[in-house]
């Protein structure tokens, strides 16, 4: 307990430096605040959510609309502002330790998303285990997939990763990709983008 403390003013000392006192009070409110917004979520779905100390920001979201959804978050988990993340039906969502989540995520779970420990991803990215049936194979309303995000993966602004995908260890995801299927670890993904222009007039 006193290195965990002797650590911690260890830390403020050092942004207090780097960014002064006012900055870093400031910052660290905003850290409590996002605590304790993410421990009213767990309340709020105590059936539903098991977890260890992590940050929920501003306006960020955390919902479950089954009595069979199952959220398991780990340590020090980040989620900035206006992050929306929905488990519903069956799904099972599993976040490992020290996964930032940046402004505007969405994901949305009803079979099984899995993320890795120490993956960081962009802002406006949006991960989708499932579509909707609109060709109407079968009569089920949506054709489930899993999502499964290794360690260490960097996921670049603006990505859409759909149902049936694994990324591998280390992969990095380019900004802007649409992902579907297997992304090998240690790679970078990127979806060939070639610039046309179209007279019209």
């Amino acid at each position: 307990m006193i290195r965990i403390l002797r650590k911690i003013i260890t830390t403020l000392i050092a942004e207090s430096r780097g960014r002064g006192l006012y900055y870093t009070v400031v910052m660290n409110l905003s850290h409590a605040v996002g605590i304790l917004r993410a421990y009213l979520n767990k309340l709020l779905y105590f059936n539903n959510i098991k977890s260890s100390i992590f940050s929920l920001q501003a306006n960020s979201r955390i919902e479950a609309f089954s009595k069979h959804a199952r959220i398991d978050i780990g340590k020090f988990v980040f989620i900035r502002k206006n992050a929306s993340i929905r488990v519903d039906h069956h799904g099972e969502l599993h976040i490992a330790d020290k996964v930032f989540i940046n402004d505007n995520c969405n994901i949305n779970c009803v079979y099984r998303i899995s993320i890795g420990k120490n993956t960081k991803i962009a802002p406006n990215v949006s991960i989708n285990d499932h579509d909707h049936n609109f060709k109407h194979f079968t009569d089920e309303h949506l054709i489930m997939g899993e999502v499964i995000i290794g360690e260490n993966v960097w996921v670049g602004s603006n990505v859409v990763i759909l149902r049936d995908t694994v990324i591998g260890d280390n992969a990095v995801i380019a900004a802007g990709s649409v992902v579907k299927g297997n992304v090998p670890a240690n790679t970078l993904f990127l979806n060939k983008r070639e610039k046309s222009y179209i007279q019209y007039a």
